[in-house]
């Protein structure tokens, strides 16, 4: 009887202890720390929209050379006389250069001038710089010459009444065109009365330098 006992008694003892195992053992994890690991994680969605939003934001920037005409070279231009007038004792002579080349060119300023003799040596010339000469006053402009354009300029000239030194007549205009070094030559018919000085004019548009 008591052998009975005994074993139902360490029967149930048995049965209490599997019980407390299993409780003890359970490997679910806590709700808490699932909510950690959820707002330790990297946000990747908004760095990527932050990156392409400002990729997208940058302009694109472009940049065109202005196509500026080159300056009138003497090799690019043809030299002519317009005529000559007199007035109490000065003198006005008008030349042309035109543009015999394919492509547009600028000029601006004065030319350099020196007379030639009928045998084209050069006489003394003491030319004056200006946009106010006895005749009148000119601008001085910047001028686009196209293919074919005519620009001209005058020079005030003394005659013999107002200055009787080293007066003599030219046949012929040596011209270098501004901002240039190299010249042209132009005739002058039946020839030109000075007296070395000069007054010149700054470069105009068309023939509108003599009147």
């Amino acid at each position: 009887m008591r052998s009975s006992l005994l074993i139902i008694s360490v029967a149930a003892a048995l049965a209490l202890a599997g019980c407390g195992g299993s409780s003890g053992t359970s490997g679910h994890p806590s709700s808490s720390t699932v909510t950690t690991n959820s707002a330790t994680a990297p946000n990747t969605t908004s760095t990527a929209t932050t990156t392409t939003s400002s990729t997208s934001s940058t302009p694109a920037t472009t940049t065109t050379a202005a196509s500026v005409p080159a300056i009138c070279r003497a090799s690019e231009l043809s030299a002519s006389f317009l005529g000559g007038q007199a007035a109490t004792g000065h003198g006005l002579l008008g030349f042309a250069l035109r543009n015999q080349s394919a492509n547009t060119c600028t000029t601006y300023g004065y030319p350099g001038v020196q007379f030639l003799s009928q045998s084209g040596q050069p006489l003394r010339t003491n030319s004056t710089r200006t946009t106010t000469d006895f005749f009148g006053t000119l601008p001085k402009p910047l001028l686009t010459v196209a293919p074919g354009a005519i620009v001209s300029f005058r020079l005030g000239v003394t005659h013999g009444a107002a200055s009787t030194a080293g007066c003599t007549t030219a046949y012929a205009l040596q011209v270098i065109p501004p901002n240039d070094t190299a010249t042209l030559r132009v005739p002058i018919p039946n020839g030109a009365y000075e007296c070395q000085t000069a007054t010149v004019s700054p470069m105009q548009q068309g023939t509108s330098a003599y009147p």
